[in-house]
């Protein structure tokens, strides 16, 4: 998830802190404030229904082989990402995998 400055699109130099639901966000260039919804939304409608699904971490093993090394949790849209959801939902309990495999 990208985090960057409302107002002047500042990507790094944020500050935040956890309160009752949300993260109250300061920008130290500009000082802008504002506050972050915990909750995951969707980049492209803003949607607030989200999944969250294990994707696979690979790594290459010998040769060809790729091994499954861990997983991270990646938020999924019900309607913008129904078809990875739709695929994960086939390939239970296994991980998700990633859409560009390592080379």
């Amino acid at each position: 998830m990208d985090i960057v400055c409302p107002s002047c699109g500042e990507p790094e130099d944020l500050r935040g802190s956890r309160r009752e639901g949300a993260i109250a966000m300061s920008c130290n260039r500009c000082g802008h404030r504002w506050e972050r919804n915990l909750a995951p939304t969707c980049p492209a409608c803003g949607g607030t229904e989200m999944r969250t699904v294990p994707l696979a971490i690979l790594e290459k093993g010998r040769g060809t082989q790729l091994s499954v090394v861990g997983t991270r949790p990646v938020h999924l849209c019900v309607d913008c990402d129904r078809d990875t959801l739709e695929r994960w939902q086939r390939n239970r309990p296994n991980p998700l995998m990633p859409d560009e495999l390592p080379t």
